[in-house]
């Protein structure tokens, strides 16, 4: 006989605001703020009002949980869905704040007029209408008298019977008793069917990740502090987006101003220079991850809910634990040092731009990476050489593509085992062999978009070699990459329009150059073996048309920086298959040097 795993029971609404103020549901504050327009607000108010369905509202319980005493608690409920309707009920029946997306907390007050059963946001009209009661939460108390409202009410609106209007401001009253349906999740179901009971219960099937329910647990443990990290990793996060946001946080937070985390995390509004934008699945991953040798978030997630996996129990203990460790990794993703040098790292394996990340969760690892080296005690240099193979050969091989967290759950046990040497010379073996770099990278170039990880990777190359732009004097291409040039093309594009070729073919990624915008537009559509020979002709003293070079040796220079063949001056349309392959592997093989020399 299989076991529901869930319940479904109707609870009246003033039975769901009663849970809430007494903390038996737990919403988090800033897990998603408040988000929904007045007049939504008002609709569901309407809906209550009007006896129709407003949805269901999902809880899922907490493991009981075993105290140092040898008691257990069962703790809160978590809100897995319903965080809108239940704020929308709040502050438009309890008069309380809501906490929008700027971080201001504001009410939202919902007017009613009793003549025409009609609700509508306040407004400055409506405040001066006698009409409208223009605050609904105040008739919403149990003490309210209803018999002196209305009395007062229709001594300022002569037109109406006093007894349909006390009947309608007591069906008003009676929306605390109309029911909302509550499901009820139990404690020892898993993530992934909690995450299918939501889909398939929730009409508009919007998807949770395991970081959501993370995020969850951690704002609702009020005990250990989760209430006041779950913020730190949320302003973070906006922080690194949106410097602005910092006066908000700064004139409407006061509690958390009182934390440590507030003076750890202010830096990053002044850090210009982003190439790293961490969403709060980000912080959670580098920080469970570094910290507690684990990849995949579901076990943070029963973790901090205390979960023994051993013994299969829930324990306090465990729950406390678990809370300072991911405390400490927090705390080391926002650090200012850390977070700066990793950066610098990064960039000085020549990616210096945020077009140039194809992966966050190669970047992830590459930071989980650095902050576990750095805790072991490695000397910096080696954490640096260690810190960029592992990124470059993650993006060359798609390393975190799919089922990242099952492969960072791997990678890090086995670093931890290991060492990184050992392992990163297991890995290089395994999947950057010569095969690999002689077929399989240049195989893997047969591609139509400039986003690709290998054209980006080839990029970060020539910035590590300071190689200048195509036929460029000076200009170096991260100079291009940093003004955001534009990738121009070798075998000019209209060139291969007007030779039949099609766009997949055109846009190779063999046949991508950086270069001045000035130089392309004086090339136009003119076939390889044109242009280059009128600039092998400006290099033997002709007339300069196409950029600055003007000597052999720099073409030259120039040509093998971008991976050009040397026979280009007789290349034409018959030739353009011939000519991407050939740059294919040359371009292979300058990513090969630049990898084994990082």
């Amino acid at each position: 006989m299989s076991i529901s795993k869930y319940v479904v029971n109707q609870y009246t609404v003033q039975n769901i605001l009663n849970w809430v103020q007494m903390g038996e549901i737990a919403i988090p504050e800033i897990q998603r703020p408040f988000v929904w327009k007045p007049s939504k607000v008002r609709d569901l108010i309407d809906s209550l009002y009007n006896g129709y369905p407003v949805g269901y509202i999902i809880v899922w319980r907490n493991h009981a949980v075993k105290l140092k005493d040898g008691t257990k608690s069962e703790g809160k409920k978590i809100l897995i869905d319903g965080q809108q309707r239940i704020m929308a009920l709040m502050t438009a029946l309890l008069g309380d704040e809501v906490v929008t997306n700027e971080y201001k907390r504001v009410p939202i007050k919902i007017a009613f007029s009793p003549k025409e059963k009609k609700f509508e946001v306040k407004n400055v009209a409506i405040d001066k209408d006698d009409s409208w009661i223009n605050d609904i939460s105040t008739i919403m108390p149990v003490d309210v008298n209803l018999f002196n409202i209305t009395k007062e009410y229709c001594s300022k609106n002569k037109d109406v019977n006093e007894a349909e209007i006390f009947d309608t401001l007591n069906n008003l009253k009676g929306i605390l008793n109309n029911s909302i349906g509550v499901i009820e999740l139990n404690a020892d179901i898993d993530i992934e069917t909690v995450t299918e009971i939501f889909i398939r219960i929730n009409s508009q099937g919007i998807p949770l990740s395991q970081a959501d329910f993370a995020m969850s647990k951690i704002a609702s443990n009020e005990t250990y502090g989760g209430n006041t990290l779950r913020k730190c990793i949320d302003y973070f996060c906006h922080l690194s987006r949106d410097s602005e946001i910092y006066k908000q946080i700064d004139e409407n937070d006061v509690d958390f101003k009182q934390t440590q985390y507030f003076n750890k995390i202010r830096w990053i509004k002044d850090y210009n220079d982003i190439l790293y934008k961490p969403l709060y699945t980000d912080v959670l991953r580098v920080a469970f991850t570094s910290e507690f040798k684990r990849g995949r978030l579901q076990d943070l997630v029963a973790l901090l809910s205390g979960r023994n996996f051993e013994t299969r129990t829930y324990e306090e203990v465990i729950v406390e634990k678990s809370f300072n460790i991911l405390k400490e990794g927090v705390l080391n993703f926002i650090n200012e040092s850390n977070y700066k040098k990793f950066l610098m790292i990064i960039k000085s394996a020549g990616f210096i731009a945020p077009s140039m990340i194809t992966s966050k969760n190669t970047l992830d690892f590459a930071y989980v990476l650095y902050l576990y080296l750095r805790k072991q005690g490695m000397d910096q240099g080696l954490i640096e050489k260690y810190v960029k193979r592992w990124y470059v050969m993650s993006v060359l091989t798609g390393r975190y593509s799919s089922s990242p967290e099952s492969q960072f759950d791997i990678d890090i046990r086995r670093i931890d085992e290991l060492g990184i040497e050992k392992y990163l010379t297991d890995t290089e073996n395994a999947y950057l062999s010569d095969a690999f770099w002689n077929l399989g990278l240049p195989q893997n170039m047969d591609k139509s978009v400039d986003s690709s990880p290998y054209f980006k990777v080839y990029l970060a190359a020539q910035v590590k070699n300071n190689d200048k732009g195509f036929l460029s004097k000076n200009i170096l291409v991260q100079d291009l990459i940093i003004d955001k040039g534009d990738v121009h093309h070798i075998f000019p594009k209209e060139y291969l329009k007007k030779n039949g070729i099609n766009k997949s073919k055109y846009n190779q990624i063999a046949n991508y150059v950086l270069m001045q915008s000035e130089i392309n537009i004086a090339i136009r559509d003119k076939a390889p073996n044109v242009y280059i020979n009128e600039i092998i002709n400006q290099c033997n003293g002709g007339k300069l048309k196409y950029g600055s070079i003007d000597n052999m040796q720099e073409l030259m220079e120039n040509f093998k920086m971008h991976c050009i063949p040397q026979d280009m001056k007789n290349y034409a349309i018959n030739e353009y298959d011939e000519f991407l392959n050939k740059r294919r592997k040359l371009m292979a093989l300058k990513i090969k040097e630049y990898y084994f020399k990082l």
